[in-house]
């Protein structure tokens, strides 16, 4: 294994859902507590590992027509503030999806793999697991199966055909300075990004923790898999960062508030995860 590059981590925050509430967000959150209906957002990122030699993005988001489906289906009850998609963020930060050639895809939920054709020369690094999953018996049962699109499989089962898709199985150097870590828990294919950055291992928890609570509380996200790999999940991202304050959630808005960055109305918020976060 040849010594680990460094790497700056960006996240683009395209899209929140702000009509959420707390006990959305964590098993057993019962009547009694007062935060149980409290209004707690969700916000949706994509990532970019770049140095001087690659530029690796992790997940694809979802697009406007993703948006507009789940809307309709939900009646309106799921609402979500989205402007500009994944793909036209990344451009305004100068990355072209077109010619990106390596997407870590974590799992194969509706917003992290909904952009898939936006990225039409990309290998996807996929555990092998998650493609059993969301191809296999798991799919009849609609509480395991609502946060994928049938679209979005059937995209990444054609890309397999194409040769386009790495499968990993377990813990996997992508390249240098970049692996990917099987957890389970929230899919049975999920997978955590570990990143050598200038202050260390930040690892990209992804939906393996939503949000900060999740795993420094051990209180495991409602839509899951297996319960129990979702809490060692939680201790096997310790064991991979440098620090806790090295483990950023997949989808907790005070990401953007904890880290360095920049707001555009073209692009996003963009933050970057090398640097150290504020004192909370």
């Amino acid at each position: 294994m040849a010594d680990p590059e460094s790497y700056a981590i960006s996240a683009l925050c395209y899209a929140v859902r702000t009509n959420r509430k707390h006990h959305e967000n964590f098993i057993g959150s019962a009547w009694t507590d007062p935060m149980h209906d409290q209004d707690e957002p969700i916000a949706y990122y994509v990532w970019v590992l770049k140095n001087a030699n690659r530029t690796v993005v992790v997940d694809t988001g979802f697009d406007k027509a993703e948006w507009s489906r789940r809307t309709e289906a939900s009646g309106g009850i799921w609402q979500c503030e989205y402007d500009k998609s994944p793909a036209q963020g990344l451009a305004g930060m100068g990355i072209d999806t077109r010619q990106v050639q390596d997407v870590i895809v974590t799992h194969l939920h509706y917003d992290h793999a909904g952009s898939l054709d936006d990225f039409p020369t990309a290998r996807f690094h996929l555990q092998e697991l998650e493609m059993q999953y969301a191809t296999g018996p798991h799919m009849g049962h609609g509480y395991l199966a609502g946060a994928y699109t049938v679209d979005h499989v059937v995209q990444m089962v054609r890309n397999v055909y194409r040769g386009r898709v790495v499968f990993h199985a377990g813990d996997s150097e992508i390249a240098p300075g970049i692996s990917v870590h099987h957890v389970g828990g929230h899919t049975m294919g999920m997978q955590c990004v570990r990143v050598m950055t200038e202050r260390g291992w930040v690892v990209l928890a992804s939906d393996a923790s939503h949000f900060y609570a999740n795993f420094e509380g051990h209180a495991p996200f409602p839509i899951v898999y297996n319960a129990a790999d979702m809490l060692r999940g939680f201790d096997k991202l310790r064991q991979l960062a440098s620090t806790a304050d090295h483990i950023v959630p997949g989808h907790d808005p005070l990401v953007m508030t904890r880290y360095p960055g920049t707001t555009n109305p073209g692009i996003g918020q963009i933050v970057r995860l090398d640097q150290n976060p504020s004192n909370r």
